[in-house]
C-alpha cells in the first residue's frame, strides 16, 4: 500500500492486487458493502494519519478506480466537519458517522507503467515490439517516464505476455490517465512503442 498526499485536503492511495488478497478481498468487493472494505479504509485512513498527519475526519469524498493490470487507486479528497457540534478537544470523540463518505466508483482498462532509466524503458520498448508496434503514449511525470497502453491496441492473446514484460522492466503506476493528461508532459501523443525503437534509439546511438 503507498500513499501519497496530492495536496492539503487530498491524497492518493495505490493498492496492488496482493494488498487486496492479503485482506481477503477481491476487486470486484469493492464495490460493495461489506465489513471487510469498510476495515481496509479504515487501515488506510490510519496509515494516512501516521504517515502523512492526514486527518480524515468530515466529509470524505472517495474515488476508487480500478487498474487492471496494477491494481486499485483510490483518491481521498477531506471535506470540512463542525467542531462546534462535535467538538474540538483532544478528549473529545468523533462519532462514527462524521466519516461522510461519498463514494465513486470507476474501471478503467488502462494499462500504466512507470520507468525511471530512459534507457531501461528503451528495452523493454524493444521486448514489447513482438506483441505491438503502434500502440502506446509517453508521459513524463514527476521524474519518470509513464508509458500508457489502451487493451485495445493490443491483439487479446498478446496481452498478457506484454504485460508481463511492463512488469518485468516497470512499475505499475497508480497514475491514471486523466491526471496524465492534467499534470503530466506528453512526450510522445501515439505509437510510442515504435517510436522509441526506432527514432530514439537511433538518436541515442549516434549520441
Amino acid at each position: 500500500m503507498k500513499i501519497e498526499r496530492l495536496s492539503q485536503d487530498k491524497i492518493r492511495i495505490f493498492l496492488t492486487f496482493d494488498d487486496l488478497s492479503e485482506r481477503g478481498i477481491q476487486k470486484d468487493d469493492m464495490w460493495q458493502e461489506i465489513p471487510r472494505v469498510h476495515e481496509l479504509f479504515t487501515e488506510m485512513m490510519d496509515q494516512a494519519y501516521s504517515e502523512l498527519g492526514f486527518d480524515a475526519t468530515g466529509p470524505l469524498a472517495v474515488e476508487v478506480f480500478a487498474l487492471p493490470a496494477q491494481g486499485m487507486v483510490v483518491i481521498v479528497t477531506r471535506g470540512k466537519y463542525d467542531h462546534q457540534q462535535y467538538g474540538s478537544g483532544p478528549d473529545d470523540e468523533l462519532p462514527e458517522e462524521v466519516y461522510e463518505m461519498e463514494v465513486t466508483l470507476e474501471h478503467s482498462d488502462s494499462i500504466v507503467y512507470a520507468f525511471s532509466d530512459f534507457e531501461v524503458l528503451i528495452e523493454a520498448a524493444h521486448m514489447l515490439r513482438s506483441n505491438t508496434t503502434d500502440a502506446g503514449k509517453l508521459y513524463h511525470y514527476r521524474g519518470k517516464w509513464i508509458l500508457h497502453l489502451e487493451p485495445e491496441e493490443v491483439e487479446e492473446p498478446k496481452l498478457a505476455a506484454l504485460i508481463a514484460v511492463l512488469a518485468e522492466f516497470g512499475e505499475g503506476s497508480s497514475v491514471t490517465p486523466a491526471m496524465l493528461e492534467e499534470y503530466g508532459k506528453l512526450v510522445i501523443p501515439e505509437q510510442a512503442i515504435d517510436v522509441i525503437c526506432t527514432h530514439l534509439t537511433a538518436a541515442l546511438n549516434e549520441a
